[in-house]
């Protein structure tokens, strides 16, 4: 479903992303793990068509993502709060992205009604803007305003940041059940190996912009593998400075700020 191919991205000295050739095939639920700086946000941000690359292309469904808008009917993405209108309510913001997927607001509530859990009864009826969410609730608000369009392609970066553990427990049947269900592609980065190894039969090691490592989880059997490979890291290498690092120089990056913008 996703081909990468001679992928480049650079924010100044930094190489965010270097990868030669990669495929991420139609019901993969992939998980992208790596440090602080690996590139893992910066690659999300690529496939989107949020950042512009260097060299190289991303295609979804044989569609060049810079050249073609028809493969954003497919998708659904949350990478942080800055994909939410946080002036609007969430029943707002809901039935906002309904409108745009053509849903009436009768089939967005009927949507909502599998989240139930996962919004525990904080995020519907409070009459309160977006804006003046926790964290959390806006991580809950984000994720399901990416899932309710039923996409077949799935981007979430951290999505377990800021939940509770019983939200992260509910939040990992509820994508596990989407990939069967839907049969969609799914892609999460998280740094919590645990999370990772338990819902993601495929993960993808990706250190200073290099797919190191395509792992075949089964029955959680990449985890040592991924314990092993970190813990030596930490071993290893000196400790680096996140100002230093290839996603931070991104976030702070101008272009960032207009394409995000502009999407």
């Amino acid at each position: 479903m996703i081909e990468i191919d001679q992928l480049q991205k650079n924010y100044g000295s930094k190489k965010a992303i270097d990868i030669d050739h990669y495929i991420i095939n139609r019901g993969d639920l992939l998980g992208l793990v790596g440090n602080n700086g690996a590139g893992k946000t910066t690659l999300f941000r690529l496939i989107l068509d949020l950042v512009k690359a260097d060299e190289g292309r991303v295609t979804i469904n044989n569609m060049d993502v810079s050249r073609s808008e028809e493969w954003k009917e497919m998708t659904g993405a949350y990478i942080d709060d800055g994909f939410l209108i946080d002036y609007l309510t969430p029943e707002e913001y809901f039935y906002f992205i309904g409108r745009m997927y053509g849903l009436k607001k009768e089939e967005v509530d009927q949507r909502l009604q599998p989240f139930e859990r996962f919004m525990n009864g904080e995020v519907i009826g409070h009459q309160k803007f977006i804006r003046n969410f926790s964290m959390g609730n806006k991580q809950k608000i984000g994720i399901i305003s990416a899932m309710l369009h039923h996409p077949q392609l799935l981007i979430l970066d951290e999505p377990f940041n800021f939940l509770d553990p019983s939200s992260q427990a509910i939040i990992k049947h509820l994508l596990k059940a989407y990939n069967e269900k839907y049969g969609a592609t799914i892609l999460i980065s998280s740094h919590n190996l645990n999370h990772t190894v338990d819902i993601c039969p495929r993960i993808a090691l990706l250190e200073h912009g290099i797919i190191l490592r395509d792992l075949r989880n089964e029955n959680n059997s990449a985890e040592q593998e991924l314990e092993a490979y970190f813990n030596l890291k930490a071993e290893e290498a000196p400790e680096e400075r996140p100002e230093d690092t290839p996603e931070t120089a991104e976030e702070k990056s101008p272009e960032n700020s207009e394409t995000e913008a502009q999407a």
